[in-house]
């Protein structure tokens, strides 16, 4: 009689990776639609089927669980910055900067809401954030563009500001995207929309910052 093969018992590290992962998940779709305070864990827990418990078990409380996914979104955005080196040409490195942005617009839409509702009521969350890690790489990042100046590779201008206009063009693809499909006449975004606009700041960017292409 042949032996039964037993499936292989799932890693204790993976089942919580990828509860964390849901309920992160969950939680930025819950938080994006009724914000921080109209939100609750019972309506967290219940949309990522479950218990209530097992969600305070991994973040606490309802503010660990939003600083989470805050902290979660912000961290991919500075990876993103930090991607970015003074060995890098800004022609190509600009361009994978814009396409890393908007993707991250164009998948993890609600991520980017909270953050930016955050923002605009004062930060009350992420101030600390901003103030130092965020701070920090940005701090850095100017500093690589001040390098490619220095190289010639692009024209005098401001870092901090090229990094503030990147910033508000690619993620109004998330944070605006009630706007855009209407005017646009379209339920949702499609690749194509995001493929033009990846095209179109990449070319108004790289031109307006004199980015030698050679």
């Amino acid at each position: 009689m042949a032996k039964k093969t037993s499936q292989p018992r799932r890693k204790l590290v993976d089942i919580r990776k990828d509860n964390s992962e849901q309920i992160l998940a969950e939680a930025a779709r819950v938080f994006a639609k009724h914000g921080f305070r109209g939100t609750t864990v019972n309506a967290i827990a219940e949309q990522a089927n479950l218990p209530k418990a097992n969600v305070l078990y991994y973040f606490k409380t309802k503010e660990g669980l939003y600083k989470a996914v805050l902290n979660q979104q912000l961290n991919i955005w500075m990876a993103n910055m930090d991607a970015m080196t003074s060995d890098s040409h800004p022609k190509d490195a600009l361009r994978q900067y814009i396409v890393d942005k908007i993707k991250q617009s164009k998948e993890h839409p609600n991520a980017s809401k909270i953050f930016a509702a955050e923002i605009l009521h004062g930060a009350e969350f992420l101030k600390e954030t901003l103030e130092t890690e965020l701070k920090d790489q940005f701090d850095r990042t100017c500093a690589v563009f001040r390098s490619w100046i220095q190289k010639q590779w692009m024209d005098p201008i401001s870092p901090e500001h090229l990094l503030f206009t990147i910033w508000s063009s690619t993620q109004a693809y998330a944070d605006y995207q009630a706007q855009t499909t209407i005017l646009l006449g379209k339920p949702v975004l499609d690749d194509d929309d995001f493929e033009a606009g990846i095209e179109l700041l990449t070319c108004m960017v790289l031109k307006g910052c004199g980015v030698r292409l050679v």
